[in-house]
C-alpha cells in the first residue's frame, strides 16, 4: 500500500481501494484495479478525493458488469470491455470459441505444453522475470517490463493475492508462459491482469493453452465472466490482440463509465474533451501510419512476434 502523496499508485485508508493518479497537468484518479474492483457507492470515495489534501482533478470509475444500464448521474460516457461469458468448459469448447483458436490449444498439448494452476512463490516469480527480460521490443513497441530487476518484478505481480489465481506454462520444468487473473468481490468476474508466453516457444502456443485453463479455472469456480481488458482501444482498428480474443469467444460488452470533477480546472478539461489522452482525437489513418512507424523503429532493435491465434 501507498499513502496519498507517495507516486502513482496511492491507497485509499478509508474504503481500503488503491487508486492511481495520472498525468502531471491534468491529474486524473482511477481504481488501480478499475477492471477487477468496483465501487458499490462511489459517494464516500469522490468525498474522501475532494477533502484530500492531494491535487486531483478528476476522478473516473466504471460499472460492474452485472451492472450495464447507467444508474449513477454523474457525467456518463460508454467504455466497453471484452468479456467472455461462461457457463461450462464444454459449453465454451464446443460452441463458443472458433476451431483455429481450438486447434492451436491442442497443438500446445501435443508439442508437450503443460498447464496447470501454480502457487505464487519465488519459483514462479523467477519465472515470471525470465519472461520479461527475454525481449525488448513485443507486439511492435517497447516492453514495459523488460530490465526490471527480480526484486520489482515480485513486488508488481504481488498485488491483490487474496483474489488472484496464477496459471503457468511449462515445456519440462521450465515456464515459459503465464497468466494472473484477478477476481472481484462478488466471485463473479474474474480479469486477465497478465498473459504472457516466451517468445522462442511461440510455435508451440503456449498462451493458447494458458486461456483454456484459465476457462476451466473460472468453471470450476462458477465464475460468470472472464474479462480480457478492452474490446477496443479508442478508434483502433481491429489488430492481432483483438483477433485472439474474438477468436477465443469475448465479446464486447459496454459498460458506463464515470467522469467527476473534483476542481474547477477539472470540470473545464471535461468540457473541453481534455480528460481523453490526445491519441484518442487522433484520425484512425493517421494513428495506423503511426504505429507503423513505431513498429518500424523498434523493429530495428528486436524481432516482435506475431503473438497468440
Amino acid at each position: 500500500m501507498f499513502d496519498l502523496e507517495s507516486g502513482a499508485n496511492k491507497s485509499m485508508d478509508n474504503s481500503n481501494k488503491e487508486i492511481r493518479i495520472e498525468g502531471r497537468v491534468l491529474r486524473i484518479a482511477r481504481l488501480d484495479a478499475e477492471t477487477y474492483h468496483f465501487l458499490p457507492d462511489p459517494g464516500p470515495m469522490i468525498e474522501y478525493l475532494r477533502s484530500s489534501h492531494e491535487r486531483i482533478d478528476i476522478f473516473t470509475f466504471m460499472q460492474n458488469l452485472t451492472e450495464t444500464k447507467p444508474k449513477y448521474g454523474y457525467r456518463m460516457e460508454w467504455d466497453n470491455l471484452a468479456v467472455l461469458s461462461i457457463s461450462t468448459f464444454a459449453h465454451w469448447w464446443n460452441k463458443q470459441i472458433r476451431s483455429t483458436a481450438r486447434n492451436k490449444a491442442k497443438q500446445a498439448e501435443n508439442k508437450g505444453v503443460v498447464v496447470r494452476e501454480v502457487r505464487f512463490d519465488e519459483r514462479l516469480v523467477r519465472g515470471i522475470w525470465a519472461i520479461y527480460n527475454e525481449c525488448p521490443v513485443r507486439q511492435g513497441r517497447r516492453f514495459p517490463h523488460y530490465g526490471k530487476d527480480l526484486d520489482t518484478v515480485y513486488k508488481e505481480t504481488a498485488t491483490y493475492l487474496d483474489y488472484s489465481i496464477f496459471i503457468g506454462a511449462f515445456q519440462g520444468e521450465e515456464l515459459i508462459g503465464f497468466t494472473k487473473m484477478v477476481v472481484d468481490q462478488t466471485g463473479m468476474q474474474a480479469g486477465l491482469m497478465n498473459i504472457l508466453s516466451r517468445m522462442q516457444n511461440r510455435d508451440k502456443a503456449p498462451t493458447n493453452a494458458l486461456l483454456v485453463q484459465a476457462v476451466k479455472s473460472c468453471a470450476d469456480r462458477g465464475i460468470s465472466f472472464l474479462v480480457y481488458g478492452n474490446y477496443a482501444y479508442g478508434n483502433k482498428q481491429q489488430d492481432g490482440l483483438s483477433d485472439f480474443k474474438e477468436r477465443n469467444g469475448f465479446q464486447r460488452i459496454n459498460v458506463p463509465r464515470y467522469y467527476v470533477s473534483l476542481t474547477r480546472f477539472g470540470g473545464l478539461a471535461l468540457r473541453m474533451g481534455f480528460h481523453h489522452r490526445l491519441a484518442d482525437h487522433c484520425p484512425e489513418f493517421i494513428a495506423t501510419m503511426l504505429r507503423g512507424l513505431r513498429k518500424h523503429w523498434y523493429g530495428r532493435y528486436a524481432q516482435s512476434p506475431e503473438g497468440a491465434s
